[in-house]
């Protein structure tokens, strides 16, 4: 439980922070959206390059982590996007449906908790996990969001647009960047290394504050609790059993690796969802109550998983 309300209680801290600063009139919507421009164009980017760039060889050697893990994650996105798409919804829409239901909040969240929770070992699985969110969920929502957002042009042209909206892209560019680095060998050197750890520390408060000023500024809709409630219970239930049925039934892998899966799917919505919703404009109010409530209500499901795996 300690572990956990040490991960949690500091990002529910900084969300009611930005809340507050919302209520009191501390910053503008304009200032808002400046900070999430921010968090999207450097702050974020630079977080996940850092992390991409000390992914070895051999942390990509266990493919029934990345099957399991992986298998949950995309497993979950997908029945949040059908539930979308019944709906009559875009398929812009709907992805952002399906991140909400499926993204952990690896980065900001996973990797101190597993630190905690495990020691040096639990830092291996929680890095591949950081790239397969990065690398692969992440990146995917961003080109079917793009693909819908130009889907009134020609294929030849909307790939062609697509395609440069994504080498414009700084959170597409960030992890192929940092993961080529990182398997070259050859390293960062200490001066850039601690040029986007110093960046990239912004990206977590920054982009936690930034939720709060929405929840304040943006009055959420009645009608999109019953939506938001669903979201939630299919990200900390679902998914974490999902995981654990893979990896404790189906993909044997050494204990740690499996529980750090498991705890991994049952992290709450992390805080790269808004800032794609906000960028995007899909959203966004929805997206903020969905990662409020589901770091609140992981303090209980959380600690029940780590109950049970510790």
């Amino acid at each position: 439980m300690q572990a956990v309300l040490n991960a949690a209680l500091p990002i529910f801290g900084l969300i009611l922070t930005g809340t507050l600063c919302g209520w009191f009139r501390v910053f503008s919507k304009a200032a808002a959206d400046s900070l999430n421009s921010f968090v999207v164009t450097l702050a974020l980017p630079a977080l996940v390059f850092v992390a991409m760039a000390r992914i070895t060889p051999e942390q990509l050697g266990h493919v029934g982590f990345m099957v399991a893990y992986g298998g949950c994650v995309l497993g979950n996105s997908a029945l949040g996007f059908w539930l979308s798409r019944r709906r009559g919804e875009p398929m812009a829409d709907a992805t952002m449906t399906g991140l909400n239901a499926s993204y952990s909040n690896v980065g900001f969240m996973g990797l101190p908790l597993c630190l905690i929770v495990f020691g040096a070992d639990g830092l291996p699985p929680a890095i591949v996990a950081t790239l397969f969110t990065a690398c692969i969920h992440f990146l995917g929502a961003i080109l079917l969001i793009e693909a819908d957002l130009k889907k009134g042009v020609s294929f030849g042209r909307r790939l062609a647009d697509v395609g440069l909206s994504l080498l414009r892209n700084p959170l597409f560019l960030a992890p192929i960047a940092g993961l080529a680095v990182g398997l070259s060998g050859l390293g960062l050197p200490l001066p850039v290394a601690r040029f986007g750890e110093l960046l990239g520390a912004a990206a977590a408060p920054c982009a936690l504050i930034c939720i709060g000023l929405v929840l304040a500024q943006e009055a959420l809709d009645v009608r999109e609790l019953p939506r938001i409630g669903v979201l939630v219970a299919l990200k900390l239930v679902l998914q974490p059993a999902l995981a654990a049925f893979l990896v404790f039934r189906v993909l044997p892998m050494p204990p740690v690796w499996a529980s750090v899966a498991v705890i991994l799917s049952a992290l709450p919505t992390g805080p790269g969802a808004f800032s794609l919703a906000k960028a995007y404009g899909l959203q966004p109010a929805a997206t903020s109550g969905v990662i409020l409530v589901s770091h609140v209500a992981s303090v209980v499901t959380l600690s029940l998983v780590l109950a049970w795996l510790v």
